[in-house]
């Protein structure tokens, strides 16, 4: 289904600063708050490849170490950031008879560099394979996706 109407750069940003608002006490420190917005950023961005480093550029930094510090080191509340952001979700595109669609699909991966790569066995391939696994979610109503 093509979409019905163009996404206003300005609202967009101003929903983004809101839900990030929404999630900012969930980080003990500013610096790994900041990383968070920047990695969000990246992943919602149009770049092709999204590791740290990739990211990082998007970023404007020079290297991709705040970026592997929020996700290696960094303190935060995993947990309370999802149902912050699933309430977020719920109040602003909530419908009666929604239903939020979700799809595990693994990547066959030559290395080990990736994050979560493992062996582990993935449809892609019908067998063990070194892989990673992504859970992509949409959300659905009777006028069509979100």
């Amino acid at each position: 289904m093509a979409a019905g109407r163009s996404v206003d750069p300005a609202r967009w940003r101003a929903m983004f600063d809101q839900a990030m608002a929404r999630i900012a006490g969930h980080f003990g420190r500013v610096e790994p708050r900041a990383s968070a917005r920047s990695y969000l950023l990246g992943l919602l961005s149009r770049a092709e490849r999204k590791n740290c480093w990739q990211l990082a550029e998007q970023a404007g930094l020079a290297r991709p170490g705040p970026m592997q510090r929020l996700l290696r080191y960094a303190r935060w509340d995993a947990d309370a950031v999802r149902e912050d952001i699933r309430a977020y979700a719920v109040e602003h595109l909530g419908a009666d008879g929604g239903v939020l669609i979700v799809d595990e699909t693994g990547f066959v991966k030559k290395g080990r560099a990736s994050a979560g790569v493992q062996r582990q066995y993935t449809g892609t391939a019908g067998r063990i394979e070194n892989s990673q696994v992504g859970v992509f979610l949409a959300y659905a109503t009777s006028r069509g996706g979100r």
